[in-house]
């Protein structure tokens, strides 16, 4: 049986070195002057955006993946509603550096992290659910939301401790800001130029 845990930790360890190596990467480009802060702010919105999602998704999964099948509220739209969150929040920050190229790029290789995150995950919870969650996966998008499938509960436990966590993981996002505002100063400073300027 696959350990979840295990697979949580390593695509946090896995993100960790990606956005370690793209980092290093947005130091050899600059945005086009003229796009830049627009590219910032809606990578602002991007974040605030994730941020509210990934809390809202946690109100219903509040840490029962493991042992039940939620398929309400975001979850009856989508199998994954907190990594597409995650994914709108990998935009966000790679528009922080004022570069859509770059919040492409960023949200490209979120996304290739999380396929391979979510095919072990989904291994586990067939092993663990069988046929009703495979019934789930035939109804419901894995990535790309379909409303017209939303479903509720009159009722969510709620588990305030998990909801804390998401928030303040989502939180970490807006660490981009300062990092990508210190990068731009830097390269004012003369410190490293960059080789490309992209939109």
């Amino acid at each position: 049986m696959i350990d979840i845990q295990s697979v949580q930790r390593w695509r946090k360890l896995f993100i960790a070195a990606c956005l370690l190596a793209l980092l290093a990467w947005t130091t050899l480009v600059t945005a086009v002057p003229a796009l830049e802060h627009p590219v910032e702010h809606l990578g602002l919105v991007a974040i605030m955006a994730c941020i509210i999602g990934r809390s809202w998704c946690s109100l219903y999964i509040g840490g029962r993946k493991k042992q039940e099948i939620v398929a309400a509220g975001p979850y009856s739209i989508c199998r994954n509603p907190l990594y597409v969150f995650s994914f709108i929040g990998a935009f966000g920050v790679g528009a922080l550096s004022g570069s859509l190229s770059v919040a492409f790029v960023f949200t490209l290789i979120c996304w290739l992290v999380f396929r391979i995150v979510v095919a072990r995950e989904e291994g586990y919870l067939t092993e663990a659910f069988g046929a009703p969650y495979q019934a789930y996966c035939a109804r419901t998008p894995r990535f790309l939301p379909n409303p017209a499938l939303w479903r509720d509960e009159a009722e969510v436990l709620i588990r305030p401790a998990f909801f804390v966590r998401t928030v303040r993981d989502g939180l970490v996002f807006l660490l981009a800001l300062p990092l990508f505002e210190a990068l731009e100063r830097l390269q004012h400073l003369g410190w490293f130029d960059a080789i490309l300027q992209l939109p």
